[in-house]
């Protein structure tokens, strides 16, 4: 069974973590789910699994090269121990921490991972809003594992293991968890890594410890209500916008920067860094806290148009990711190709506004004038 395979196969698991949840948030009386966000971000999932799928040489094939040429005893039978496993999961988690944090504060990285925190909301489905572009620069952080012997087999099963157990930590319906949060990454840390208040930006980045967090000086606990998103809203339920937005940001301030290292430092500077001269020529709106979600008022037949066309190309997604392994490079993307269309159709559907005009009219300050506001999300507590 390869990879796409195993994802497929705990598909059902997480619908029933996502039903179990909503039940939950609505009992409590604190919804987070809203059905564009939701199909937003499992369209970027879906997206995410397709860029997988038509890159394996740099999903696992790069690593399997170095394995074979470079890696420790490669034959040692200690990695198939469930102790040896134990152990490349500890690793996994060590090379995740360093490339989450890269994340976040190296502009060309957060380009990439931007897309996992556009969600203003925060529960399961956001666990699954992956980003697609991580593989194009983050796989060169997992090779000190190959170095070391773990097997191509075992680091997939650490990658599954790592990222299936953050799946829960996505949610503001448990609270805090006592002397666990000072260990393992729960739902009140990750709270705090979602939440773009000042107090929390560029915190809590382990994947199953935070223990690594404390030790490098990026650990913050939960004191304050989160409020969820990115700092530059996306304000816009298209895919594509979503995958493009930050990179579109840094080309368009290379381009007008004048002086040839800021060029450069646009790319590898930590996010929000601007050339003083594009700075002065374009400037940004202050950062507030305080901001209306992203909510267009679509119909009711529309939400539903776009949930009936959601379920579709996921079912033919699923036909795709099963047999892709089987399929040679050019037929998997004009899979992908075809399979993002109806994709950017769900956003385009969530997107209408009643009387068929889409939604894009700001008012000053760029808040959509037709956004709705809603409450700002409660400090998570389990009440």
């Amino acid at each position: 069974m390869d990879m796409e395979q195993a994802v497929i196969w705990t598909i059902p698991f997480l619908a029933l973590a996502v039903v179990f949840e909503m039940g939950v948030s609505i009992r409590r009386g604190r919804k987070t789910y809203r059905t564009n966000d939701t199909l937003a971000s499992l369209s970027q999932g879906l997206i995410s699994q397709l860029v997988n799928a038509c890159t394996p040489l740099l999903q696992i094939g790069i690593y399997a090269l170095v394995f074979a040429t470079l890696g420790y005893q490669a034959e040692s039978p200690f990695w198939h121990t469930w102790y040896g496993f134990a152990i490349a999961v500890v690793l996994f988690d060590f090379c995740e921490y360093w490339l989450h944090r890269a994340g976040h504060e190296i502009a060309v990285f957060w380009a990439a991972h931007a897309v996992h925190h556009q969600s203003e909301e925060l529960n399961i489905c956001t666990a699954l809003r992956q980003e697609s572009q991580n593989a194009l620069l983050g796989w060169p952080f997992y090779l000190p594992m190959a170095l070391v012997g773990v097997p191509p087999e075992i680091f997939g099963f650490s990658y599954l293991f790592v990222q299936y157990y953050q799946i829960w930590a996505h949610t503001e319906q448990v609270g805090k968890l006592g002397w666990l949060d000072g260990v393992l990454t729960t739902p009140s840390n990750h709270r705090v890594h979602h939440a773009v208040n000042d107090c929390y930006v560029d915190r809590n980045y382990g994947g199953l410890f935070v223990l690594w967090d404390r030790l490098f000086g990026s650990y913050a606990v939960e004191t304050e209500r989160c409020v969820f998103g990115t700092r530059t809203p996306l304000r816009s339920l298209n895919p594509l916008r979503a995958i493009v937005q930050v990179y579109g940001a840094l080309l368009h301030d290379a381009w007008h920067a004048q002086r040839w290292q800021d060029k450069l430092k646009v790319f590898t500077m930590p996010p929000g860094w601007r050339p003083t001269d594009v700075a002065q020529r374009f400037p940004q709106a202050p950062f507030s806290v305080v901001r209306e979600r992203y909510d267009p008022p679509a119909t009711g037949a529309a939400r539903a148009a776009a949930i009936a066309l959601f379920l579709a190309t996921a079912v033919g997604c699923g036909f795709f990711l099963w047999d892709a392994e089987t399929m040679d490079s050019t037929t998997r993307f004009l899979w992908m190709a075809v399979l993002l269309v109806p994709l950017c159709g769900v956003g385009w559907l969530l997107e209408r506004r009643p009387g068929n005009r889409r939604v894009d009219q700001r008012a000053p300050g760029g808040v959509d004038a037709a956004s709705r506001a809603s409450p700002l999300p409660p400090l998570g507590r389990a009440d």
